[in-house]
């Protein structure tokens, strides 16, 4: 029997489109009210006419964004542009829909553009991450004072106004600083670390960070389904310092999440305490969590994620910096360890309580493991206990309401739901209701159908936004194959380390959902989001989710 593959896709081609319209159209066109800053030098087309002679037909005849919000963003350019194009090529717009949609709130945590010039000319200034940075390498740290009030030089106050941030303060000369915005106590009064507010998770459900397939769309499926907690996909640090953009498309949070951290990745208390500064200002967010169970290669050689854990020092200087800066509560989500035979959380966990993490998640396997063993829940169980009071969080291998009542039985505050959510989203409705849902072939592909249309929602309705929607569609199917329905298994519950052999559904579309080839998983976007553009292909990131 040949060995099953596993491992990263590390060789998989390069299959990102070069250009995803022949003739671009250039976006002054599509802000009705703006003209082209680059005049004569502009590279895209101008002509409308001609742009469409060029365009992909449509994929279908009702456009998300337009029935949604009553008008649609990407006018010409989008997909779906039959259905508000007017008889002279005129965007459409529903201005009973638009008059209600506009008191909706909208997707938060957004980078601005100025932030991000402010970002890539390195004109932020990070007063609190500095102060923080310099009594971590002065020495023990010091007893924090009651009331603290800020003193800010005129350099580092210009700063704060060009970021819009409200500052009231006073040289240390005593000579008075013009300010930028009202003054508030938050300005003038930091909050002691028992003044926090507490993290209060225990009993919930959370989705767990997932790389890729965590995206906002994603989420909002799992939120529907019963999900209290979500955390948006890993950040790396310095990433975020740049002023990536796609790197701060990772931090947005949907209206419908209403209880959401950001998690960050980064291996010295330098980056990651100025991000948190950053981010701290910024962004809307409930908590923040350090990844310290990244097992890559790419973020392990740096020092990041698992490293961390052989690092003590560099750790806790993190911990302390990030907690420091931070007025919301810090987590840390870790594994067992780095080798298989050597654990190292239970020697962590009590010193993470003791510099301040509010909550702990431990995924029950070492780096060297991966997904090769099950997730060792007396070890956990052993953990719990060690960490109390502080609130330790168990993840591995729940794939049922069953699997979910043996883990609390250990003593964690609660549970991590990561792989389980992507085999079957609706695990959250199983365990609150404690029961086995059936779901049909149809209403798994309804699930589907929204995701695409929150992907639209997220990402666009142009020919780019079309493609990058069915990438990750692509991605979370090829975890969703997996999943053997309730009503053909022998016995209850389905496992998560069992790999199914070929079966055949009750009806054509559960068996296509069921195979393990990636040439099926394109024929079911095609169902969802028309044909494929010519030469497409598609490798999942992981060797383990396809077999050729």
């Amino acid at each position: 029997m040949p060995r099953r593959a596993r491992g990263q896709n590390k060789s998989r081609p390069h299959v990102k489109p070069t250009h995803y319209d022949k003739e671009r159209l250039c976006p002054s066109l599509l802000q009705e009210s703006a003209t082209c800053a680059f005049g004569d030098r502009c590279r895209f087309l101008h002509d409308v006419g001609r742009y469409l002679e060029t365009k992909p037909a449509d994929l279908g005849p009702r456009c998300v964004l337009f029935d949604t919000f009553g008008r649609c963003p990407y006018s010409v350019t989008c997909r779906f542009a039959g259905a508000h194009l007017g008889p002279e090529g005129q965007n459409l717009v529903q201005d009973d829909v638009v008059a209600r949609c506009v008191h909706l709130p909208p997707v938060r945590n957004g980078l601005s553009r100025a932030l991000q010039q402010q970002l890539r000319k390195r004109q932020v200034c990070f007063e609190r991450a500095e102060q923080a940075l310099r009594r971590l390498t002065q020495g023990p740290k010091p007893v924090v004072p009651e009331t603290t009030v800020a003193t800010v030089t005129p350099e580092q106050n210009s700063c704060h106004a060009q970021l819009d941030t409200a500052g009231g303060a006073s040289t240390p000369s005593g000579s008075p600083v013009p300010t930028c915005g009202p003054l508030t106590d938050e300005d003038i009064i930091r909050l002691r670390p028992c003044e926090k507010k507490r993290l209060d998770i225990s009993g919930k459900l959370y989705l767990a960070p997932l790389t890729t397939c965590g995206n906002l769309p994603f989420r909002r499926i799992c939120k529907r389904f019963g999900a209290d907690v979500t955390c948006g996909e890993m950040a790396v640090c310095t990433n975020l310092l740049q002023g990536q953009m796609s790197e701060w498309a990772l931090l947005k949070r949907h209206p419908c999440e209403d209880m959401f951290g950001v998690q960050l990745e980064g291996a010295f208390p330098d980056t990651m305490t100025k991000c948190a500064e950053l981010l701290n200002r910024t962004i809307d967010v409930d908590f923040v969590d350090i990844n310290v169970g990244c097992p890559i290669d790419l973020v392990y050689k740096k020092g990041g994620g698992c490293a961390l854990m052989n690092r003590s020092a560099k750790f806790q200087q993190i911990v302390r910096g990030v907690n420091e800066v931070l007025d919301v509560p810090l987590t840390v989500k870790m594994r067992t360890g780095v080798q298989e035979r050597v654990s190292l959380a239970h020697r962590l966990l009590p010193e993470l309580r003791d510099w301040g993490v509010a909550l702990v998640t431990l995924h029950g396997r070492s780096r060297e493991q991966r997904y090769t063993r099950l997730a060792d829940w007396p070890y956990i169980e052993q953990c719990a206990k060690l960490a109390s009071p502080m609130p330790l969080f168990g993840n591995g291998d729940i794939l049922s309401f069953e699997d979910a009542n043996c883990a609390m039985q250990t003593g964690v505050a609660g549970v991590m739901i990561a792989r389980g959510a992507l085999l079957k989203p609706w695990l959250f409705t199983e365990i609150k209701e404690q029961r086995h849902w059936d779901i049909s072939s149809s209403e798994r592909l309804d699930i589907l159908r929204d995701f695409t249309h929150y992907g639209l929602e997220h990402w666009g309705s142009d020919t780019q936004g079309v493609e990058r929607t069915r990438r990750f569609l692509l991605e979370w199917l090829s975890f969703l194959c997996r999943y053997v329905p309730v009503g053909l298994l022998e016995r209850l519950p389905q496992r998560i380390n069992e790999r199914p052999p070929y079966y055949l559904g009750r009806d054509h579309l559960e068996t296509l959902m069921a195979s393990q080839q990636a040439a099926d998983w394109i024929r079911i976007s095609e169902m969802l989001l028309g044909p494929v553009p010519p030469g497409f292909a598609f490798l999942p990131k992981h060797k383990a989710n396809a077999y050729k």
